[in-house]
């Protein structure tokens, strides 16, 4: 499949450390090349959350090596998906994109007690989401991200 057919996804949080990192891990992880997966943060911190990274590995996902990264334009405009995660009104909206809001607990200043019930919060909607996207009509349909209504 060529590149510019692959869908796009984003994923966004404050500071890019915790659960948009773990989205995306678990996009590549599970959807390997048939995705393109980014993530970013509105306020990015200086490196991903040690909890987050030790929950990831304990099921076989290194992510150790991950650098949080600022959200542009440019990432918003080539994302098919954008998912936020309690970003607020801080990501730019451009039309004809799918938006969803993803409202989970923030891993800042937890224990991987309480970060393993996120991680597989995500890992399932994950999942679900690798269902939508791969459809041949999945990537495109703008949709409440509360609701899951057409918008």
């Amino acid at each position: 499949m060529p590149e510019a057919a692959l869908p796009s996804v984003l994923f966004v949080c404050v500071h890019n450390a915790g659960r948009s990192q773990m989205a995306a891990a678990f996009l590549t992880h599970l959807a390997g090349q048939r995705v393109q997966v980014r993530s970013a943060g509105s306020a990015p911190a200086d490196s991903v959350n040690p909890a987050v990274v030790e929950v990831m590995a304990e099921i076989g996902i290194d992510i150790a090596a991950e650098v949080p990264k600022v959200l542009t334009v440019e990432a918003v405009r080539a994302s098919d998906v954008v998912i936020t995660m309690g970003c607020g009104d801080t990501c730019p909206v451009f039309p004809g994109k799918r938006y969803l809001d993803w409202r989970l607990p923030d891993p800042a200043g937890q224990g991987v007690d309480a970060v393993r019930p996120i991680r597989d919060v995500i890992q399932e909607r994950v999942r679900h989401l690798i269902d939508e996207i791969t459809q041949p009509d999945g990537g495109g349909t703008v949709v409440d991200g509360l609701t899951g209504r057409r918008a």
